[in-house]
C-alpha cells in the first residue's frame, strides 16, 4: 500500500505540489468590470486628469478644434534639437490624411524622448494648410516619462500637441513643426 501511494505521488499526472505536500491554492476568480475600472482609475489617475484639465484648457481659450492628428514622434536635444513624427490627421467633414512632421529647435534644452502624439487644430481654413511651419515655445521636465501641452502657429491656425511618452528631457526651447505630405529627413 506503501508503494502504491508513493507510486501515485510520483506520477507524471499527479499534481506537482502533491508529491512535496505543498496545499494547493484556490484558482482566481473572474473580478468585476467595476474593480477593474477602480483599478485602472487609480493607476492612470494622475494622468487622465493631467490630459482632461489640459484639454479642457485649451477648449476655453480656443474652442472646438476642425481638425486632430494622432501619431507618433522621436525627438533628442542638446543646446539644438531634432523632431521628427507621423500620424494621420482627421477632419469631420473632409476625411483623413497620413501628415508628417520635422522641425529643428534651439534652447537650453537636453535629452530624448518617444510620445504617442495628439495634435488638436484650431481654425485650420482647409486641409491643404497644415503644410506649413507653426512656430512656438515648449519647455519640457521629465524624467523616464511625462505628458506636455505646447501651441504653436502660423496664419491664425493653431496647432497644439499633446504628447505622452518615454524618456528623459529638461529644457525650454524656440523652435517650430513643418508639416509634410511625404516623410523627409529635412527639418528645414
Amino acid at each position: 500500500m506503501l508503494a502504491l501511494a508513493a507510486g501515485a505521488a510520483l506520477s507524471p499526472l499527479a499534481p506537482a505540489h502533491a508529491a512535496y505536500g505543498v496545499r494547493a491554492e484556490p484558482r482566481p476568480e473572474p473580478m468585476s468590470g467595476d474593480e477593474v475600472v477602480q483599478s485602472g482609475h487609480r493607476f492612470f489617475g494622475a494622468i487622465a486628469r493631467d490630459l482632461a484639465q489640459g484639454v479642457e484648457q485649451l477648449a476655453r481659450r480656443w474652442g472646438r478644434p476642425n481638425a486632430y492628428v494622432l501619431g507618433q514622434e522621436g525627438s533628442g536635444a542638446f543646446v539644438g534639437g531634432l523632431r521628427y513624427g507621423e500620424g494621420t490627421m482627421y477632419t469631420r467633414n473632409a476625411g483623413q490624411r497620413r501628415v508628417f512632421w520635422q522641425g529643428p529647435s534651439l534652447g537650453f534644452d537636453a535629452g530624448a524622448d518617444g510620445d504617442r502624439t495628439m495634435m488638436l487644430i484650431y481654425n485650420l481654413p482647409s486641409v491643404d494648410a497644415i503644410y506649413t511651419r507653426f512656430g512656438g515655445v515648449a519647455g519640457s521636465a521629465y524624467l523616464v516619462g511625462g505628458l506636455g501641452f505646447t501651441e504653436l502657429s502660423a496664419d491664425g491656425v493653431v496647432v497644439a500637441p499633446i504628447r505622452a511618452g518615454l524618456g528623459a528631457r529638461l529644457g525650454l526651447n524656440l523652435g517650430y513643426l513643418k508639416f509634410t505630405p511625404e516623410a523627409t529627413w529635412n527639418p528645414f
